[in-house]
């Protein structure tokens, strides 16, 4: 039956959260009803691209995009691409050669710029991928790039050597500072010199997962991508890029909010995606 594996996995995030005291977290759609398990399989069904965004050390957020990535395998098998924000475009080499059974995993793991919290957030992931031969794309922009951006401007980037240039979307990155997210960030550099630029460093990072995304997408594939619910929330950053660089893009936006009480969503939060997955603030951390 068509998607019904996705229902079984919505069912599972639903389960006696009307009743159980102990319930961790629910999920609402955009304006704060709960979520219809009908739209969402439909949603899915038609959706190109999941974003899903996370809160970094939330356990149960976690928990639930490992879930999400093996029953979408399940339902489409190798047509599931991943891709994530704690994953740099320069360590696109290694992971292909590691995936591909090169060296071991010691040797991967000592040699990649990986997060603090890997072994317990993002291994797992990543492992998945590799055991079922999924395509696994590092997305985000190397670091050095940002911090370079975050100092000097957009502009500086011009200056690099055309191999770096491949390692981030293409020249020149498109900054809107109207965007709400990048404006509020913009008063953020009149008080340090080293993040003078930081909404374009932001922004930097935005449009090169935006592409590397859709460098590797393809027609009838569908790309599950983890990253900061801050890239995607509001339907801006990596939302904001797809959409500009290619506007036909189906794209279905998730994001993961913490709270005392899951009985309703926050005003602020209600339209921050399509989908809200509402955590309890108590729920373990991963650091």
């Amino acid at each position: 039956m068509k998607l019904i594996i996705l229902m079984a996995f919505m069912a599972i995030v639903l389960a006696g959260c009307d009743s159980a005291e102990f319930s961790a977290f629910k999920v609402y759609e955009k304006g704060g009803d709960k979520v219809n398990l009908l739209e969402l399989r439909n949603k899915l069904e038609k959706t190109d691209i999941i974003l899903f965004g996370e809160l970094h050390n939330n356990a149960m957020a976690h928990w639930l995009q490992l879930q999400l990535t093996k029953e979408l395998h399940k339902e489409i098998g190798d047509k599931l691409i991943i891709g994530a924000e704690m994953f740099e475009s320069d360590t696109q080499l290694m992971i292909d050669e590691y995936f591909e059974g090169l060296y071991p995993t010691k040797n991967f793991e000592d040699e990649a710029k990986l997060w603090k919290n890997y072994s317990t957030d993002y291994k797992p992931l990543l492992e998945f991928a590799r055991k079922n031969k999924l395509k696994f794309v590092a997305t985000n922009v190397p670091r050095r790039y940002a911090a370079l951006v975050s100092r000097q401007n957009l502009e500086k980037l011009n200056d690099l050597t055309p191999e770096a240039k491949k390692l981030m979307a293409p020249l020149p990155i498109t900054f809107d500072p109207e965007l709400p997210a990048y404006k509020e960030m913009l008063g953020m550099g009149a008080h340090s010199k080293e993040v003078k630029y930081f909404a374009e460093a932001q922004a930097l990072k935005d449009a090169t997962m935006a592409h590397f995304i859709i460098k590797n997408f393809k027609s009838g594939n569908k790309f599950l991508h983890f990253h900061g619910a801050y890239h995607s929330d509001n339907f801006q950053g990596i939302y904001w890029y797809l959409k500009h660089y290619m506007p036909s893009l189906n794209i279905l936006t998730i994001s993961v909010v913490e709270t005392p009480n899951l009985d309703s969503l926050d005003d602020k939060d209600k339209n921050k995606a399509d989908y809200i997955i509402m955590i309890k603030d108590d729920f373990t951390k991963t650091y």
